[in-house]
């Protein structure tokens, strides 16, 4: 798969020894071990209290540099000397022992860091008897480090809470009953009962006879499929009219959705481009700043006459303060951290920091039909009767509809609402129809080949219908039909027209169903191309085909076979609601609410994120060029250095973590 070459550097998110958020957001061998449930319940909660005590010694720490501040400003009799400093340097102590120690601990594997910078500044305040700039300096990166936590902390929730909606609950069967169990609980070889509008929990051989679910996303097929005893049900299928009852095949960790949820974990690892420079900048642009603090320190002693250790010392503390790459190296990270949580609250999914990245890119949109442009489920769509009274004509059909299990039939029941008249002597005719008595009427409802079998003539021209089309003969006369059709989604023609807003300039459809209803949907759409009755391996020809245009493209499917296609494309995009575990593990970018509308939704949260981030860069750089200058010229203090590294990294932080709080 195309993730395996990305950068995996390492996590983003520094002093990892000081910050909650790893209990918060609990590992992939967290959820791996027990399931996600329970577990991720205990680690939350978990969180929250080690959270809450981590906030103690930084208050502790900022009452205690107020007060010193105050006892220095009242010139109070007592406060000077050793009382003055233990004051002060046990205020440092409480924030700033963790960036200490991870200073000295990181040495082996890089010396030249952020926490070396803050280390050294800090200390050397201290030196020069600038206690309250030192604390200050320590103070305020920790309470940056609270801001970024939190951001992250509730970014993870958001992220976790979008993804893991599979049922919690499943009924077991036992020898005593039915029991309801948490389906984490649940061993291989035990039985299940799934009742009609569950949505399946484990994957499972059928033990009924038979039953219906909707595999649309599994399958690519607008028709919900009939399983028969000893076929396999999987996780995800909708049971539609028949309680089912499954023997567990496939243990509840192991589905994709777990798996998801550890991706999700590790996407912070999965840098974007602009990240990923950050990183390497900030490695290069670390030792050189400190070189030029010690250069700032030693060179004036050798063309300044009045030379001052002390003074040039203080110049290059705030040199180095300003220099380091905390805003930079935590903002931009939790920029698009930022904008995979607002992904998240819009029911948008991204894996990784580089999909949002490459999203921004796309100039190609390739789709499938069925299951993504279209609901994925028959429904009438027109009825044509030549029947004196049209509602006494949809009764005698729905009356005999109603006892077929089979999808079409459902589908005139449904649009019927309720069969006013009752049908008797059904007989299921298969392949054909069904034929039976209505109120001393007989009635035939199916195909052509239903009718010309029992000598009733209608006009042949119907049967050129692409659409499913029901013929109704009626005490041995043709009646009228029925065309039953899978429909366009409530918000496709407004998801294709937004992609346009959005600057795509080609909308492409692949689908494996008829040519000419796949001309209609494109017509009805206003795609750019449209293509019908292809393989997997044919979409994947078509999609080669563009690529090789040089064109960024996007394809968005939701069954399996779509899944050779999504991991082709530079953005794979899988409808994730009812979409197919193959589907959904190899898109990068997974849309929960099954709207194609989400699709444009993505492309313009990318942007943003890239705006913002942007905006991160030339904020830090900007402020910290200035401030870098009139600090190796004596004219800013500790204090200016404070804001152009802590304050400005506060602010790129309140910058990102605003991205979640737009609309779009």
């Amino acid at each position: 798969m195309k993730h395996d070459s990305e950068d995996t550097a390492t996590e983003f998110i520094p002093l990892e020894m000081t910050s909650p958020r790893t209990a918060a957001a609990p590992g992939p061998q967290d959820d791996a071990c027990c399931g996600g449930g329970a577990c991720s319940a205990a680690a939350g909660q978990q969180a929250v209290e080690e959270a809450k005590a981590s906030y103690i010694p930084t208050i502790l720490s900022l009452v205690l540099l107020l007060t010193g501040i105050a006892l220095d400003y009242t010139d109070a009799a007592w406060f000077t000397g050793l009382a003055r400093f233990a004051v002060f340097a046990l205020a440092f102590v409480l924030v700033g022992w963790r960036v200490v120690w991870h200073a000295i601990t990181s040495m082996r594997s890089s010396f030249f860091n952020e926490f070396l910078l803050m280390t050294v500044a800090t200390l050397g305040a201290f030196y020069l008897g600038e206690y309250a700039e030192g604390v200050a300096v320590m103070l305020f990166y920790v309470v940056g480090e609270h801001f970024q936590e939190a951001a992250v902390v509730r970014s993870r929730k958001s992220i976790k809470a979008l993804i893991d909606n599979r049922p919690d609950m499943v009924n077991l069967q036992t020898a005593s009953g039915t029991t309801s169990v948490p389906a984490r609980n649940v061993r291989v070889g035990e039985r299940i009962l799934v009742r009609p509008g569950e949505k399946v929990a484990l994957d499972g051989d059928l033990q009924s006879e038979a039953a219906s679910f909707n595999t649309a996303a599994l399958t690519g097929e607008a028709k919900p499929d009939t399983k028969h005893k000893g076929d396999r049900v999987l996780a995800g299928m909708l049971n539609l009219n028949t309680a089912a009852i499954l023997q567990v095949t496939a243990a509840y960790e192991d589905s994709a959705l777990s798996k998801i949820l550890q991706l999700m974990e590790q996407a912070g690892s999965r840098k974007a481009k602009t990240q990923q420079f950050i990183t390497r900048f900030a490695k290069v642009y670390t030792p050189i700043v400190f070189f030029l603090a010690l250069a700032i320190t030693v060179l004036p002693y050798f063309f300044v006459s009045s030379y001052v250790f002390g003074d040039w010392f203080y110049r290059a503390l705030v040199f180095l303060v300003v220099s380091c790459p905390c805003a930079l190296v935590v903002s931009i990270p939790l920029g698009y951290f930022g904008g995979i949580g607002a992904a998240s609250r819009n029911g948008i999914l991204f894996k990784g920091a580089n999909f949002l990245d490459m999203i921004t890119q796309v100039d190609t949109v390739v789709m499938d039909k069925t299951g993504t442009l279209t609901e994925g489920v028959f429904k009438v769509q027109e009825v044509k009767t030549v029947w004196p009274d049209a509602q006494e004509f949809l009764d005698y059909v729905a009356a005999v509809e109603s006892v077929s299990t089979h999808p079409v039939a459902q589908a005139v029941t449904d649009y019927a609402r309720k069969a006013h008249l009752q049908a008797l002597q059904v007989q299921e005719i298969p392949g054909h129809g069904v034929k039976g008595m209505v109120a001393g009427r007989e009635v035939l409802a199916g195909n052509g080949k239903l009718l010309r079998r029992h000598g009733v003539t209608y006009d042949s021209a119907i049967d050129e219908n692409p659409e499913t089309t029901v013929l109704v003969a009626i005490d041995g006369s043709y009646a009228g039909h029925i065309i039953i059709a899978d429909k366009l989604k409530p918000d496709a023609v407004a998801a294709v027209k937004a992609m346009r807003r959005q600057g795509v300039k080609h909308l492409v459809m692949l689908s494996g169903d008829k040519e000419a209803i796949v001309q209609k949907v494109a017509k009805e759409l206003q795609l750019d191309a449209a293509y019908g009755g292809l393989l997997p391996q044919d979409k994947v020809a078509k999609v080669e085909e563009l690529k090789a245009q040089q064109k960024k493209v996007a394809f968005v499917g939701d069954g399996i076979n779509d899944a050779p296609v999504i991991t082709l494309s530079d953005v794979g995009i899988a409808m994730g609601g009812l979409g197919s575990d193959a589907a959904i593990e190899t898109a990068d970018v997974v849309i929960q609410t099954d709207q194609p509308s989400k699709i444009a939704t993505a492309i313009s949260i990318g942007r943003k994120t890239k705006q913002v981030v942007w905006q991160n860069i030339g904020m830090a750089f900007a402020v910290k060029a200035a401030v870098l200058l009139l600090g190796a010229g004596g004219l800013a203090t500790m204090w200016e250095a404070v804001f152009a590294d802590v304050g400005v990294a506060l602010l790129a932080i309140l910058n990102a973590v605003r991205i979640q709080r737009i609309k779009f």
